[in-house]
């Protein structure tokens, strides 16, 4: 099916929800709905088409249609297209119909959506604050276009309020914001009985840096920028959805050598990603032996990186066109020294964890995700596969050069530690084997091409499969080569409220190393 059979099966099915439609990019259908009609419209596409939730936003229009308008993006995984719903909303009066009582996953954009923009999804089963704490004033939605980013508003006391489980034996154990180490702040308020963990409730962005904010009415060079510092170990990853996502509103296609030289670099830092979370969780359940081996191994890689291109953090390689420069050529052999000598060195190191009976036993049904609350909230990457979600954005909407490469996406099903650690062990040797492919049959030319100018008001979405999972970029383009909204759902958005539900039944000490199996970003979610 393509973007022209999806149209038609929307109008069959739908034509009394939406008012007109457009296609767009290739693989994306834009259709405008009736904010009356547009919760039964979600409802259908997920449930009779079977299309998940992947992103929603809102966007400040105001100025180009006298209205703030809603989207709502959902992914035909199967055909590689999209379909996204937008509905106009009147500033008047900002509300629009939740939809999370029935579509889970919308919980938390609608709630983003409320903090951001003072839009007001109405029936929300648990409209809380996501992004502001009790020091943000109401009232003040810095999404908004005539929101002056330079304005610094004062400290207001407003009680943060949590969930309360209540009975016999139970009591509550707050832990953070601040930890004993060097990670990121996260509040998060555990409910006990004795040592089981009944409830778990997750307070992010405390370290929220208004990068989309930030991004408004600047140029595509400067965004470009921002987006290499959304997540720092995810540079690499994010710096690609936002390049292809310009380079699909640009209508330009970059040189075959650049689509192949994406993929090393992307594969490099997946690499890294996973051999760290491997070394954390065997620190976790204190196998001081297979985490200093891991950790070896994700340096070797991080060296690769830096004889590459200079930067172990993948940064100013990408470019909007393409690369920066051609940092593969002459480097063939280096590529396949080190990437041979990370495989034999990890082959040993997985045979030797697997063979300890004491480490599988801690790793083996803890923490389980369960397949159905894995679909409910669109868990993505390896904490979605582990789960029997066997979903790939390289898959289902292949990019760079994937489609032209071989590669397997792993299957597990029991959703535990175990299944996610081995779906990262797996992608690990998928990754050596597409940055040896890639590298071996990559076609000579150039590496970049002009984006040119930009039409205004173009928007277009840029999807990678990052180390965590699906990453979802959707931008709309601005007078003179500018971006007027730019839209970030990295897959951390997605996994927060699944690993919530995961250390459910554990014990409390558990936490840290099921924590650690999902490696979740902070940053990636405190944009």
């Amino acid at each position: 099916m393509n973007v022209n059979d999806l149209k038609i099966k929307m109008i069959e099915l739908f034509s009394d929800s939406f008012m007109y439609s457009t296609e767009l990019n290739g693989n994306e259908l834009y259709i405008e709905a009736d904010s009356g009609n547009i919760r039964d419209l979600c409802l259908q596409v997920n449930s009779n088409l079977g299309f998940p939730l992947v992103s929603m936003f809102a966007n400040d229009e105001r100025q180009l249609n006298g209205n703030f308008a809603v989207y709502y993006v959902f992914a035909d995984r199967e055909n590689s297209l999209a379909l996204i719903l937008k509905i106009l909303i009147n500033p008047e009066n900002p509300i629009f119909p939740s939809v999370s009582d029935k579509l889970y996953a919308a919980a938390a954009y609608e709630r983003e959506i409320h903090d951001m923009f003072g839009i007001t999804p109405l029936n929300h089963p648990g409209l809380d604050r996501i992004v502001f704490h009790g020091n943000w004033p109401e009232g003040l939605y810095p999404l908004r276009k005539d929101y002056d980013r330079s304005y610094k508003p004062p400290f207001d006391k407003l009680e943060t309020r949590f969930s309360k489980v209540e009975g016999e034996g139970i009591y509550e154990i707050p832990v953070g914001p601040v930890h004993a180490g060097i990670i990121e702040p996260g509040h998060f308020r555990f409910s006990v009985a004795g040592e089981p963990i009944i409830n778990l409730e997750a307070q992010l962005s405390y370290v929220h840096k208004g990068i989309e904010k930030l991004s408004e009415d600047e140029s595509i060079e400067k965004c470009f920028y921002i987006s290499e510092r959304i997540s720092g170990d995810e540079t690499f990853s994010n710096s690609l959805a936002f390049c292809q996502a310009v380079e699909r509103a640009a209508g330009v296609k970059i040189p075959e050598r650049a689509e192949f030289s994406r993929v090393v670099f992307a594969e490099i830092e997946r690499l890294t990603s996973h051999l760290g979370d491997l070394g954390g969780i065997c620190t976790d359940v204190a196998y001081g032996f297979a985490a200093y081996q891991f950790q070896m191994l994700r340096a070797w890689t991080y060296n690769l990186a830096d004889q590459l291109c200079g930067m172990r953090f993948l940064r100013s390689v990408n470019k909007p066109g393409g690369l920066r420069k051609d940092f593969i050529e002459g480097k063939q052999k280096v590529i396949a020294e080190y990437t041979e000598k990370i495989k034999k060195e990890l082959i040993d190191t997985v045979d030797i964890i697997k063979s300890k009976s004491m480490f599988v036993d801690r790793v083996e049904n803890t923490g389980i995700l369960k397949n159905e609350i894995a679909v409910d909230l669109n868990a993505v990457g390896p904490a979605g596969r582990a789960s029997g979600i066997r979903h790939d954005v390289r898959k289902d909407f292949p990019y760079a050069a994937y489609g032209k490469l071989e590669f397997n996406v792993p299957e597990h099903g029991n959703g535990d530690v175990n299944c996610r650690m081995n779906v990262k062990i797996e992608e690990c040797f998928e990754a050596i084997s597409l940055i040896q492919q890639a590298t071996e049959i990559m076609p000579e030319g150039k590496i970049c091409e002009s984006i040119g100018d930009i039409v205004p008001y173009r928007f277009a979405l840029g999807m990678t499969e990052s180390p965590r999972g699906e990453n979802v970029h959707w931008i709309m383009t601005g007078k003179n080569n500018t971006v007027f909204r730019y839209k970030i759902r990295t897959p951390s958005f997605c996994n927060w409220p699944a690993l919530c539900h995961a250390v459910k039944g554990n014990i409390v000490p558990d936490f840290p190393l099921i924590n650690k199996s999902f490696n979740l970003s902070y940053a990636g979610n405190d944009l």
